[in-house]
């Protein structure tokens, strides 16, 4: 896989809605000081193939972040079959995030 989609209202239906793929949506803002942070790891999560990462910036898409309750960034949810399955709140490591995978995918 390559490098993480960058998702909008328009793209997230077939990105993310339609995927019969797990998929984690990582919604984030630039000015984010923690989600700065996370990017690097969320790309190198998505270039390892192991899940695909699609990307939602709060600002240019508030009312998918309203539809998703995403209240502070960065938020990262797990989708499957098109549906929210599980979510996280806050920075994480790569090794948490390729372990987050790994344990979703085994549910």
């Amino acid at each position: 896989m390559d490098m993480a989609i960058e998702a909008d209202e328009k793209t997230f239906e077939k990105e993310v809605l339609k995927s019969k793929d797990l998929v984690l949506v990582d919604f984030w803002a630039p000015w984010c000081g923690p989600c700065r942070m996370l990017t690097p790891n969320v790309e190198e999560l998505s270039k390892s193939g192991k899940i695909k990462v699609v990307k939602v910036n709060v600002d240019n898409n508030q009312a998918l972040a309203a539809k998703y309750n995403v209240s502070s960034i960065p938020t990262l949810i797990m989708f499957r079959g098109g549906k929210p399955f599980e979510g996280k709140l806050g920075l994480l490591s790569l090794p948490q995030l390729v372990a987050w995978a790994d344990s979703v995918k085994s549910k």
